[in-house]
């Protein structure tokens, strides 16, 4: 599969990334050149990429927004953002609406603990919140909120 690519080619499960720089017409190129080989692997091994599923996303503000296709000739779907691994990618890699989907996961972790526990001991909550909530909060802590 990785065979003559020029970009970058992430694999994972049944997933599968397409990564280049697209500011110049040689990029583009590029990238088509990898879809096409993407696409010519399949059809050699009798496999398909779930087209519908495919996306574009466009990153940086000088991105010309080249639009690229799988197969013939049906183009892929451009998208502002899409989630890799759990973690929301937009198109100008701002992290407010990661941290707010994160927020909002923990509060209803933390609503459902209150609901269903009677004791408020420290000792009962404090392992519940430790377990159920706290993941949501740390879930790619690294990424969206980084130490420097």
């Amino acid at each position: 599969m990785d065979s003559g690519m020029e970009c970058t080619l992430n694999k994972l499960a049944n997933d599968t990334k397409l990564c280049g720089v697209v500011d110049t017409l040689e990029g583009r190129d590029a990238i088509q050149r990898d879809l096409d080989r993407l696409e010519m692997w399949a059809c050699a091994n009798h496999m398909k990429f779930h087209k519908a599923k495919g996306k574009v996303l466009h990153m940086g503000w000088g991105d010309p927004k080249h639009s690229c296709r799988l197969g013939s000739g049906e183009w892929i779907e451009s998208s502002p953002e899409e989630k890799d691994l759990g973690v929301l990618i937009d198109e100008k890699l701002n992290k407010s609406r990661q941290c707010t989907l994160a927020a909002q996961k923990a509060n209803c972790v933390l609503d459902c603990i209150k609901r269903s526990v009677t004791s408020r001991s420290r000792e009962g909550i404090l392992p519940l919140y430790s377990v159920l909530m706290r993941p949501h909060l740390e879930y790619c802590i690294q990424l969206w909120g980084p130490q420097h």
